[in-house]
């Protein structure tokens, strides 16, 4: 399994990765935990939307944005919270 991807220059631990083409185009799903001290950099990160995609283990690179995501928990302002984030990202055509 894919242990970690990296959306710019933040490299992120992945619970769970799938990969698939659709149009001829890499999409992603991952699954990856937001620790409460560090859900200010991933949501300013996610906020981004369009990113340089790297999964390194599978040498694939690409330009994507997100196509759907979700929390499995929306106050990770408490301490010690910890979130699952559900992100599907596809590749930009062009």
């Amino acid at each position: 399994m894919v242990k970690e991807i990296k959306l710019n220059h933040t490299v992120i631990p992945l619970v769970k990765y799938d990969e698939e083409l659709v149009n001829g185009l890499h999409k992603i799903d991952i699954e990856f935990e937001v620790k409460s001290e560090d859900y200010h950099d991933i949501a300013v990160l996610l906020y981004e939307g369009t990113f340089h995609i790297s999964v390194p283990e599978k040498d694939l690179t690409f330009n994507g944005t997100i196509q759907k995501y979700s929390t499995s928990i929306t106050n990770l302002y408490e301490k010690g919270q910890v979130g699952t984030y559900c992100v599907s990202l596809i590749e930009v055509a062009g």
